[in-house]
């Protein structure tokens, strides 16, 4: 982002390497790059990257990518630890992507970009709590950018496969368990989801080759929507209530 001239407020919670990355950034690009150390498990931080996010100048992008995964699963898992993914996976996101929306639809202009994964459209292939925290930031992409159409501000979900970061050392799994062909590059992800949002795109799946299946599912969901909610009960179901 900062190649493409933008000016960052970088926020995570390792001070020293935010602050040897807006180093770099500023040596390489010339670019303003403020940092915000936040852990955003804890809601008065949340709350203060959101005053951020209102009062920066010229705000034009949010890019929500925190995330966690469970050591174990949702079963095997501390509780304190399901309470933390909870926290970071889908609180955070929902309320730094609502503080955004509402200072880029003040301005006319903007995006949001949040990261969620494929395991978001496949819940038996991984922990349900963590498919179930990235089905969600996909559910909260698509309705905000339903609620603010036309408003000028664009709403990206993108999906990645497995990826190379640290999520996996974070997380006790070992990522060179998959065979390489399935893992991607963070870099190449990086970049696929940026032409992904230069296009305009709503969802960006940067591994998916076809797009054919993509768009059949989502038209058959659509299709489903008028089905959905009836002041009767479906006939395959009487003859069990009679």
């Amino acid at each position: 982002m900062a190649r493409r001239g933008h000016d960052l407020v970088l926020v995570a919670r390792d001070v020293a390497r935010l602050n040897a990355l807006a180093d770099r950034l500023r040596a390489e690009t010339g670019r303003s790059v403020e940092v915000l150390p936040a852990d955003l498990t804890d809601p008065a931080a949340v709350a203060r990257v959101a005053d951020r996010i209102a009062t920066v100048p010229n705000l034009g992008l949010l890019v929500n990518n925190a995330g966690m995964a469970l050591t174990g699963t949702l079963v095997t898992s501390p509780a304190e630890e399901v309470t933390r993914l909870i926290a970071l996976n889908i609180t955070a996101p929902a309320l730094l992507a609502r503080a955004a929306a509402l200072r880029l639809t003040h301005e006319g202009a903007g995006a949001i970009v949040n990261v969620a994964s494929v395991l978001a459209l496949a819940p038996e292939m991984f922990d349900g709590a963590y498919s179930g925290s990235k089905a969600f930031i996909l559910n909260l992409s698509q309705g905000l950018s339903t609620e603010l159409a036309g408003s000028g501000v664009h709403v990206q979900a993108v999906l990645p496969g497995a990826t190379r970061t640290e999520i996996w050392e974070r997380s006790g799994k070992d990522v060179d368990a998959f065979p390489a062909e399935m893992v991607m590059d963070v870099n190449d992800l990086v970049d696929a989801a940026l032409v992904g949002l230069d296009r305009g795109e709503n969802v960006t799946i940067p591994p998916l080759a076809d797009l054919a299946g993509w768009e059949a599912m989502q038209s058959a969901r659509v299709a489903l929507g008028p089905q959905l909610s009836r002041s009767e009960v479906a006939a395959r179901y009487r003859a069990v209530l009679a």
